[in-house]
């Protein structure tokens, strides 16, 4: 049996994990509101309908990249991409018909989850993120997405952006150091999951 010592000690220690974790997710939280994803739906898992996304996500990551080179926050991003929705759209499509497909764009700005996911020396949470999301045909092949703003997608541009004036030091650790955060990944992303599943019911 344990003292009341040894229970205090306990409930203590389990009172500073629980508000580190906090802490930790409220940072991700705030993170994910000052970035502005690219998610593109392939037709098919075919071998064919796979290299088109790749070549249709190309395509699109070069032209957004020309425009939001002048954003100064995601906001600012959000309503560039808002703006040039439909000329995207038509981007998607041209370069659909170069490749000898005919599959239509359905293109949107809107909030999703995204699973943590790692993009070269940077890591992102898992959480609701603002998304432009490009669904090609009948969109029931594997998907692919980045970060246009900050602009980290290979290809956006010649280096990534420079994110100090996006996000704050707890954020720049948060994305910079995913082995350091590996379990409170793990533990957001879980709690992310099963808050959407129960929301779902």
């Amino acid at each position: 049996m344990l003292n009341f010592i040894e229970k205090s000690l306990i409930s203590g220690l389990l009172i500073v994990l629980l508000l580190n974790l906090t802490t930790f997710a409220n940072n991700c939280d705030d993170l994910s509101t000052k970035v502005l994803r690219l998610h593109i739906i392939a037709n098919s898992d075919s071998k064919d309908d796979q290299e088109l996304k790749i070549k249709v996500r190309d395509k699109i990551i070069e032209k957004s990249g020309n425009f939001l080179s002048s954003a100064k926050d995601k906001e600012s991003a959000q309503n560039l991409v808002l703006n040039n929705l439909e000329n995207l759209k038509e981007i998607a499509e041209s370069e659909i018909k170069h490749q000898g497909f005919n599959y239509s764009v359905n293109s949107e700005v809107t909030n999703m989850y995204f699973p943590t996911r790692k993009y070269d020396y940077i890591t992102l949470p898992a959480g609701h993120y603002d998304a432009l999301r490009l669904i090609i045909g009948e969109g029931k092949g594997k998907n692919w997405w980045c970060v246009i703003f900050p602009q980290m997608c290979l290809g956006c541009a010649k280096k990534y952006t420079d994110t100090d004036t996006v996000f704050n030091s707890s954020e720049k650790d948060i994305i910079s150091n995913s082995e350091k955060y590996e379990i409170k990944f793990k533990i957001v992303e879980w709690f992310y999951s099963l808050k959407d599943k129960i929301s779902s019911l």
